[in-house]
């Protein structure tokens, strides 16, 4: 598996540097297009899940400090580690994906192609369902006040259902993705802000603290292969995102050039990034405990985290198979996604699947869309100087939508 995730990863980010520099000044616009801020917030809060608010803490810190039985970790320290496996470079997989499609999709259809599109829904169902899973896996640890800390209990299987059949009524319009996306955002922003005060943290110790992540930037070449099989499966989970997080936020872009896209996605949500992973820090040297309203506002922006991704990838393959809410009646639509959304969920807690295998499909479909373009639709894709004509930047169009 990591021969697999070394290909892809080096083939991702070739692909990245090659459209950057042919394209570098190119404005693209999506079909939908949305002020920079919503784009964002829409990008960060679908793009990320509950994963960003329950591993640091409950997993991840503890694992990165321990050295002694993982030495590939010694070579700097855990903020670091967490902002790499999360932040800077690795936001180029969506910007890869959202360029395509934008720009190349729409002249080379490969995404239209049968199989391609059965893959490709496949991948969206079942890396949404692994987000129900980790959200299910990891309730007990931030809601230690319901039952014994470690169990899944009913309760539990009952809050992750109504959060799934909660996203999936909201993805029967549009106009809640901003809603959703906006308003998760600001309240993201108000839990850093009460944790930081909750801690009693100075705007010394939060520089002093966030310094850290300098270790990340002094050893960026390390973070671009896997350093461990934690590392790995961290890859393999960016790739399964990539394709589909890119097919959703690509109708949202408003007006940006190449580079600027680029930049956007890896400077924007860095920064939040970086602060909240630097006041998680914080507890985690100081061991100062969560537990009551600190662990139950996690819990709440966890929820609207994973709405949010849910939210998106039921609505994008929904509308790969024409399986709209228009179409079905919206009872049908949201009970049918929720409850087989919900089964994905307990298979993947099962580990019954896995999501390093939906993350080889993922690569196994960038190499082959590569192969159809440089066999099929090479000179198509040489002529492009700019994105569809019929897509305008008219930010009033995200208002008629649904």
């Amino acid at each position: 598996m990591t021969t697999i995730i070394s290909a892809g990863i080096l083939l991702a980010f070739a692909l990245v540097i090659f459209c950057v520099i042919k394209w570098w000044n190119m404005r693209i616009v999506g079909v939908t297009p949305v002020p920079l801020f919503t784009f964002i917030a829409i990008l960060f809060t679908s793009g990320l899940d509950v994963g960003l608010i329950m591993f640091p803490l409950a997993f991840d810190y503890p694992l990165y400090a321990d050295t002694a039985a993982e030495p590939a970790y010694a070579f700097t320290n855990p903020l670091a580690l967490e902002f790499g496996f999360w932040g800077f470079l690795i936001w180029a997989f969506y910007f890869l994906t959202s360029f395509y499609f934008c720009a190349i999709e729409p002249r080379v259809k490969f995404f239209e192609i049968g199989i391609v599109k059965l893959l490709n829904n496949l991948v969206i169902i079942t890396t949404c369902a692994f987000t129900g899973a980790l959200f299910l896996i990891y309730m007990p640890y931030y809601i230690a006040e319901v039952g014994d800390g470690e169990t899944v209990i009913p309760a539990f299987y009952v809050i992750c259902f109504l959060v799934i059949l909660a996203a999936a009524y909201s993805s029967t319009d549009i106009k809640y993705v901003r809603i959703l996306s906006v308003g998760s955002t600001f309240l993201f922003f108000a839990l850093i802000l009460g944790m930081w005060a909750y801690a009693g943290m100075g705007l010394g110790e939060f520089v002093t603290t966030a310094g850290n992540i300098g270790g990340y930037f002094g050893n960026i070449h390390k973070f671009i292969l896997p350093l461990t099989e934690y590392h790995e499966f961290y890859l393999f989970w960016w790739f399964a995102w990539s394709i589909m997080i890119g097919q959703f936020t690509s109708r949202f872009v408003g007006g940006l050039t190449t580079w600027q896209l680029l930049a956007a996605l890896l400077v924007f949500p860095s920064i939040p990034l970086a602060v909240w992973f630097s006041v998680l820090y914080f507890y985690h040297l100081n061991t100062i405990p969560t537990a009551g309203l600190i662990n139950w506002s996690m819990t709440v922006v966890g929820i609207l985290f994973v709405i949010n991704s849910f939210d998106s990838l039921i609505r994008l393959y929904t509308d790969n198979m024409n399986l709209s809410a228009e179409r079905l009646g919206k009872l049908p639509y949201v009970l049918g996604n929720a409850v087989a959304l919900f089964a994905l969920t307990l298979a993947f807690q099962s580990q019954w699947l896995q999501i390093q295998w939906v993350g080889t499909v993922v690569i196994g479909i960038y190499i082959a869309c590569l192969i159809y373009i440089f066999v099929k639709k090479r000179s198509e894709v040489a002529a492009i100087t700019s994105s569809p004509e019929e897509n305008t930047l008219d930010f009033d169009r995200i208002k008629t939508a649904h």
